[in-house]
């Protein structure tokens, strides 16, 4: 197992742990920081890519997704 991976674990794992506190507090913002975290750990863990490689994945799906917003 290569160090990405393990870091993407430990991404989805603190990400889980942000969400249960913001759904505690009833901190929606808490709640999809950690929705965020857990995805970019989960994107780093099952492709084996650096931290910053899986945000620039994130921002292009965001990407993505406003445009395809603002098409439909």
């Amino acid at each position: 197992m290569n160090w990405n991976r393990i870091e993407g674990n430990w991404k989805q794992l603190s990400g889980s742990a942000l969400q249960q506190w913001g759904r505690l507090t009833h901190d929606r913002l808490s709640v999809l920081a950690g929705q965020r975290d857990s995805l970019r750990g989960r994107i780093q863990e099952r492709h084996g890519l650096s931290q910053d490689a899986a945000k620039q994945q994130d921002a292009e799906l965001k990407r993505r997704i406003r445009a395809f917003n603002r098409a439909s």
